[in-house]
């Protein structure tokens, strides 16, 4: 089925009512054509084939083979180069439904998108021309940046590249481990231009002499067994001079900033993987017995798949509107990407905990429940927290900025209609047109999120009080005034040491300041959609339990309200029993992107 075909399938069958963005319709285009995992007819990407493979340290027969004729790489280039990249939001959910089936196959096409986006943000017209069609054509790409004897400390690397008489570059020097460096065609190289100067190179294997480079054995891992991680070496590989992406010297900003997008893209991988053990926890409590009853009846597995599904929720609230923001505000991402990334794999991880403790014995098996894909996916998504800087360095990065954060400055204007392009779902984003000058290292305090926090507190008090269920508007009340304690607390310790940004307490402050971050994200999700999705979104009951579960972050104590809960369950158990995306969309009437698998069925 061509790709046009395919799309006018998926636009028929998805409801208009909610009217919500492209993202949602392309990736219900894509759960259609992939198929139902938990299905084992369902080709190379149903548990059953990918823990087979995974046995074997492969990837699944076809796999690769699939995505590429749904047209996946067209979503690694942007849309004036000839591919179907428009706006982050899309990537984001395309992401998000092959991640919860195989992890492998996501990060593979993420390595490259890392590795590609320097080039789209920076690149002349002959670099981004030969790197969209080979992408186009199925090439991949990979970033190599690490060093085994340097890790993140970039600044020591040692690859070199070096002028030669014949106005070439030479390169020289080891990249390790790097993803897809044995399977990609381009390697976008950190290398050092001068003695403290450090510039991004674009290698074509195509282009260069066969004796001057090779590759490096497969490296063993834990998890994402069947993924390239392996390295490159050149021995004075010979380049044009014109492999420089972008201006010389200008390699470690342009690197620090291109992680800005993957990192924000990371938060599909856990996303994705919630959705996957949540609907693997909600099959086998509904069919394990014990007692005399289903396994989900007992207190504290229903505790664990509630809490799971609220993790999941409160993921969607925070990592939607900074995939958005690429294409909104992409100088406010050097802040929400570091917030986003440290707090949803965070969260992922918490939820492969608690469904393991739900499954028990038979999480650690590789066998049974869906086929034992669940040990897979747990050793999978481990990598998320590793990838794109580690939990720590993401908190480092938010940790500096706090000085500034909760400094007064004047509300903006246009901190409202900027609000509403985030968060409000059923806007599209404008389209992106790469142009790294739009990226920065720094907010500069900025950050319309977090600041206008006394405002978006009054706009959800008060709409509460009209749109919301009065038992809602209440509970409300009564948790912004903790939320609101938290936060006078924060500001309060984070202005009584302006000068420690790197200490322990600092990042303790960082991660209290990302727990803020998701609380007002789901206040201002629901603000800016109550009124267009209706139902059970708008009654707000899921924002209390949502509210209620991040405060027990910093008061374990607080608990749910029971009150709140049959409602939340009842959309839990629909989106199982109708194969959909578990999702806040399902709250809307029962419509909207939730409808992701059943709707095109047939």
């Amino acid at each position: 089925m061509t790709m046009q075909k395919r799309e006018a399938k998926m636009i028929s069958h998805v409801s208009p009512r909610v009217g919500l963005s492209p993202a949602h319709r392309i990736a219900a285009d894509l759960e259609s054509y992939l198929g139902d995992p938990m299905d084992d007819a369902a080709g190379p990407f149903s548990y059953k084939s990918i823990v087979e493979a995974e046995e074997r340290d492969l990837l699944p027969a076809g796999a690769v083979e699939t995505v590429r004729a749904w047209g996946f790489p067209e979503y690694l280039v942007p849309l004036h180069l000839g591919g179907r990249l428009a706006t982050l939001e899309e990537l984001f959910f395309v992401t998000r439904g092959i991640s919860r089936r195989s992890l492998t196959v996501a990060v593979m096409y993420g390595s490259g998108l890392l590795a590609v986006n320097p080039v789209w943000l920076w690149g002349d017209n002959r670099q981004q021309k030969t790197v969209a069609d080979g992408v186009l054509n199925g090439d991949l790409a990979c970033f190599g940046v690490s060093e085994a004897d340097h890790g993140s400390d970039v600044m020591a690397n040692e690859a070199r590249a070096e002028s030669s008489e014949e106005d070439s570059l030479v390169l020289t020097g080891t990249k390790w481990p790097v993803g897809n460096a044995t399977r990609g065609r381009f390697v976008t190289t950190y290398v050092k231009t001068g003695s403290k100067d450090f510039s991004l190179v674009l290698v074509d294997k195509n282009d260069l002499d066969p004796s001057t480079w090779s590759v490096l054995p497969p490296v063993r891992t834990v998890g994402l067994r069947g993924h390239d991680l392996s390295g490159v070496s050149f021995d004075n590989a010979q380049v044009s001079r014109d492999a420089i992406i972008g201006r010389p010297g200008t390699g470690l900003v342009q690197t620090l900033k291109a992680l800005q997008i993957t990192r924000t893209a990371i938060a599909a991988l856990s996303i994705g993987t919630m959705d996957a053990v949540v609907r693997i926890g909600m099959e086998y409590t509904r069919e394990r017995t014990l007692y005399g009853g289903d396994i989900y009846q007992i207190p504290i597995i229903r505790e664990h798949m509630v809490k799971a599904h609220l993790d999941l929720l409160i993921a969607e609230c925070m990592a939607i509107p900074v995939a958005r923001a690429l294409t909104v505000a992409p100088g406010r991402l050097s802040l929400w990407s570091s917030i986003v990334k440290y707090f949803v794999p965070v969260q992922g991880e918490e939820v492969v905990a608690s469904i393991g403790a739900v499954l028990a014995a038979r999480g650690y098996l590789r066998e049974g429940v869906a086929h034992g894909v669940f040990q897979k996916l747990q050793r999978d998504h481990a990598i998320a927290s590793i990838f794109e800087g580690t939990t720590h360095v993401n908190l480092a990065n938010v940790a500096s900025q706090l000085p500034f954060l909760v400094e007064d400055q004047p509300d903006s204007g246009s901190a409202e209609e900027l609000l509403d392009e985030l968060f409000c779902w059923t806007r599209t984003p404008p389209e992106w047109k790469p142009d790294g000058r739009l990226l920065q290292l720094s907010n500069e305090g900025h950050d319309e999120i977090g600041r206008r926090y006394e405002t978006t507190v009054e706009t959800l008090l008060s709409a509460a009080r009209v749109f919301a269920a009065p038992e809602v508007a209440d509970d409300l009340a009564r948790i912004v005034t903790k939320i609101s304690e938290l936060r006078a607390e924060l500001h309060a310790g984070v202005r009584a040491n302006p000068e420690d940004t790197t200490s322990a307490a600092a990042l303790r402050r960082a991660k209290r300041y990302c727990e803020l971050h998701a609380m007002i994200s789901c206040m201002l999700t629901w603000i800016h959609n109550h009124d267009r999705f209706g139902g059970a979104f708008a009654d707000g009951a899921w924002l209390v339990l949502c509210l209620e579960h991040l405060l027990e972050r910093a008061q374990p104590d607080t608990g749910l309200s029971e009150r709140h809960l049959p409602a939340l369950e009842e959309v839990m158990f629909r989106c199982y029993d109708e194969r959909r995306w578990f999702s806040l969309s399902m709250l809307a009437d029962g419509e909207g992107p939730g409808s992701l698998i059943s709707d095109l069925d047939g």
